[in-house]
């Protein structure tokens, strides 16, 4: 959903079973190089929603309209961090985390 020069998106993924803990840890600790990589990519107020009872995890973020995120893949940060993600999480072959995007239905400001 975009507003002028910013878009708001949200996606799902899916976490594997009793993972939880480990998620959260990790996230906790999540390294500084990879939270600026994400801003120098025009990522902001991004936030990550479990829903226990199915494993799913729902993401929202916020990117500028010139947002760099397609280039993402390309870091090592990046990679890195989907390397160390991928036992938790169901994962594409490049490690990166299987994402369905979600589509807007409603918004209230």
């Amino acid at each position: 959903m975009a507003t002028g020069s910013e878009e708001t998106i949200a996606f799902r993924m899916m976490l594997r079973p009793g993972q939880a803990e480990a998620y959260r840890r990790r996230h906790d600790a999540i390294p500084a190089d990879l939270v600026a990589l994400l801003r120098e990519a025009g990522i902001r107020d991004y936030s990550i929603h479990l829903d226990p009872e199915t494993n799913h995890l729902f993401a929202i973020l916020k990117r500028r309209a010139d947002h760099g995120m397609d280039a993402l893949p390309g870091h090592e940060v990046m990679r890195r961090w989907w390397t160390m993600m991928a036992e938790i999480m169901e994962t594409n072959p490049d490690a990166s985390p299987k994402i369905v995007p979600l589509e807007p239905m409603f918004r209230m400001d």
